[in-house]
């Protein structure tokens, strides 16, 4: 097989989350242990940071990679889901895993995986673990994909677990609450590794108290020992100042991430690279001010407040849940234009009302569906919208809706596209 009909196998014959949703989930590590037992325990051979919460932890995850990178630690960043190349996933110093690497992986590993029946997530998981090994990296970052206790990351023994924050997502699977939520998140914390909480929410705060206590696992409150806010926007991201406890560390710090809920991504970053400093001695503030700049050249970090287009301004972010809106709309209530329009599609197994009543019922929307099955029908979605004051048209694509919105923006109106992480994926 070449590449092209390797990476189709992969997307085609195993269950993909992603794509189909539900059916993919598998809810326990039987597969991924056996795929581990198969490569002879690959996670055994790397050192690992472990990332999970709702939102965040990719913007967390890249930001610990570059700051590694630029510490001069050759750093693995196994990240979900891609969008643009399925290679993004994988990725070791920002270069996306190699074309001949996937296909020979497949082909070694094609019949003893196809036995055992993982699922896609599974198996691109082992497929991390073995590259970073082989490749003898100094480090791997690795972000859940779904939970954290049963999810496939989860046999790993990292030197730190990073939890960035618990809002509602995946309910089906992860529970009603935020304690339950908070509960499978909790599940990556290990006998004795250091923990880093990214925000204290006083319905998860004692969850993790009790897991941490429970694994003797030093547990530290990032919101508790950093402060951070805006200091102004640039062309490369944004400036902003960062207080720890009583005394300012960073007066201007540039981070080349947009979006002002990064503030507390940062302080989450901060946290942890205080206590990884032990482990890698060549972090210091030189390198992280580095790092957070330079971010977007080293990793290739996508889809996060991405600025797609000009004249009218055109935005894209992949925030898809709860929290992960309301912030985002809260930002762009911030900015002044003289009209907003929104491109808007959603997946099909989650309650839309939560998200939609946090939709601005000013803008022009553009409902439209991604191009894959777990994708919200877009009549539905329309129909849905106009209970909440939320008035627009459907499209039948994705670029469509798109070309839509730019072609009836003007100079000084704004365009947003959103709800959808593959909504985003279709644009940018």
């Amino acid at each position: 097989m070449d590449y092209v009909q390797t990476v189709d196998y992969l997307f085609k014959q195993l269950p993909m989350f992603h794509r189909i949703g539900a059916a993919a989930y598998k809810a326990d590590l039987n597969n991924i242990n056996a795929l581990s037992d198969h490569l002879h325990h690959p996670e055994n051979k790397i050192t690992t940071i472990h990332i999970a919460g709702t939102n965040g932890k990719g913007s967390v995850s890249n930001m610990l990679a570059s700051v590694l990178q630029e510490s001069g630690y050759k750093t693995g960043l196994f990240t979900s889901p891609h969008l643009k190349d399925f290679r993004e996933r994988v990725r070791i110093d920002g270069e996306m895993i190699g074309e001949e690497e996937v296909i020979r992986f497949v082909e070694k590993n094609k019949k003893r995986f196809e036995e055992i029946s993982p699922s896609f997530f599974e198996w691109t998981t082992a497929l991390a673990f073995k590259f970073f090994a082989d490749e003898k990296v100094d480090v791997a970052i690795i972000e859940t994909g779904l939970g954290g206790r049963l999810d496939s990351t989860n046999i790993i023994t990292p030197v730190l677990s990073v939890i960035t924050n618990i809002s509602y997502d995946h309910m089906q699977f992860l529970g009603d609450t935020l304690e339950k939520i908070a509960g499978e998140k909790a599940g990556i914390i290990k006998q004795h590794i250091p923990v880093v909480i990214g925000e204290k929410q006083k319905e998860t705060e004692n969850v993790f108290i009790s897991y941490a206590k429970e694994m003797k696992a030093p547990l530290f409150f990032a919101s508790d020992s950093y402060q951070a806010s805006f200091v102004k926007g640039s062309d490369q991201g944004q400036y902003i100042s960062i207080d720890q406890g009583n005394k300012n560390k960073f007066k201007n710090l540039q981070i080349w991430l947009f979006g002002k809920y990064q503030l507390k991504n940062i302080c989450t970053v901060l946290q942890s690279l205080d206590l990884l400093k032990d482990k890698f001695p060549r972090i210091d503030d030189q390198t992280i001010q580095a790092g957070l700049e330079n971010g977007q050249a080293n990793t290739g970090f996508l889809g996060r407040w991405q600025i797609i287009g000009t004249h009218p301004l055109t935005i894209a972010d992949i925030g898809h849940n709860e929290a992960g809106i309301l912030l985002v709309m809260q930002q762009l209530a911030e900015m002044d234009y003289k009209k907003l329009h929104i491109v808007f599609g959603m997946v099909n197994d989650k309650d839309p009302s939560k998200v939609l009543s946090l939709l601005p019922k000013e803008a022009q929307y553009y409902f439209c569906k991604a191009n894959l099955p777990r994708s919200l029908d877009t009549e539905e979605l329309k129909n849905l919208s106009l209970a909440f004051g939320l008035i627009g048209n459907s499209y039948k694509s994705v670029a469509e809706a798109f070309e839509a919105a730019r072609e009836n923006a003007r100079e000084k109106d704004v365009v947003f596209v959103g709800g959808s992480t593959f909504v985003v994926a279709e644009v940018i």
